[in-house]
């Protein structure tokens, strides 16, 4: 556990990391501050930074598992089956059967592979597909007698990383002077810690208010440019150095790369590199990007493409 001693600025406006701890494979936990701020924005910024943190951030669940040999989810197959988690499950029994014998796609990551699953009191085969998806939220299973037909069954889906979220405010000051310390408690499921948590809720709630940033001319002049034909072909190099011209046009530092539909790969390698905006992007050639891992020069071009897609660049 980590606990640091609570400053407050008189100047600018700061937020810090006071507490954060790890309880187990499945609980973090983190205490963060934002200050000085003057009456009544702690309470605007604390209920949004919830609301976002509970339902604005993306998480990955089990919804939907499959076997020829168990056509629904309280069948008895010579052994006591208890529940599913992963993305493939094969396994041989007599013995126990946990997280740990999932077998997974490269792009998902195992929490806590100790999660019991099953106990296989025979010599049996045990094979379960299971059907992963990405979401936000709560999704609860609609479990009707035609679901279960094809061997497979709904699971209730909890999307949601941030298992709890709570602000509270302290003010000091007297008079005129009086400001305000947000505290915020985030509480996760072990998926991202609470500071990853915080940023992409906030990342979330600034993609929201993005649209009120930009004059409705320039609004305008996008939706124009997304509409223009193919563009003269230019090497990499050329047509970024282009783009960057038009930066006073288009503030590129409110523009994130959330809102360019980048394919899930291409994205968490962008974001692994800290790459959050389009002016970072832009920032880096085309020897920065291929030095990024599992980044290819299929990705280097696909993303060019959609960046046309969005932009001019004449």
């Amino acid at each position: 556990m980590v606990r640091e001693k609570v400053t407050v600025s008189t100047r600018t406006l700061q937020w810090k990391c006071v507490e954060s701890r790890v309880d187990n494979k499945r609980l973090c936990y983190g205490r963060f501050i934002l200050s000085p701020l003057i009456k009544g924005q702690a309470d605007t910024i604390g209920i949004a930074m919830r609301r976002a943190l509970l339902g604005e951030i993306e998480g990955t669940c089990i919804t939907r598992a499959k076997s020829e040999k168990i056509p629904h989810e309280y069948s008895t197959i010579r052994s006591n089956l208890y529940g599913t988690c992963g993305a493939f499950i094969c396994a041989r029994g007599p013995g126990y059967v946990t997280a740990q014998d999932i077998i997974s796609p490269p792009s998902v990551e195992i929490v806590d592979n100790t999660q019991h699953i099953a106990r296989l009191t025979e010599p049996i085969d045990l094979c379960i597909g299971l059907q992963i998806e990405r979401n936000r939220g709560y999704r609860y299973s609609i479990k009707r007698p035609n679901n279960f037909q094809d061997g497979s069954y709904p699971i209730d889906a909890v999307f949601m990383p941030v298992r709890n979220a709570n602000h509270s405010i302290h003010s000091y000051g007297n008079g005129n002077e009086r400001q305000e310390i947000l505290f915020l408690e985030i509480w996760t499921n072990g998926s991202l810690t609470p500071k990853e948590a915080l940023h992409e809720a906030s990342r979330n709630l600034i993609d929201l208010f993005i649209p009120f940033l930009h004059a409705e001319e320039e609004t305008l002049h996008l939706e124009y440019n997304r509409h223009k034909g193919t563009l003269p072909p230019l090497t990499f190099h050329d047509r970024l150095a282009k783009l960057r011209k038009n930066k006073k046009e288009i503030e590129l530092k409110y523009i994130f790369i959330d809102q360019l539909e980048l394919p899930p790969r291409i994205y968490n390698c962008l974001k692994r590199c800290n790459i959050h905006t389009l002016l970072d992007l832009l920032n880096k050639s085309q020897k920065d990007l291929m030095k990024i891992e599992d980044f290819r020069i299929e990705d280097v071009k696909q993303l060019l493409g959609i960046l046309e897609k969005h932009f001019t660049i004449d």
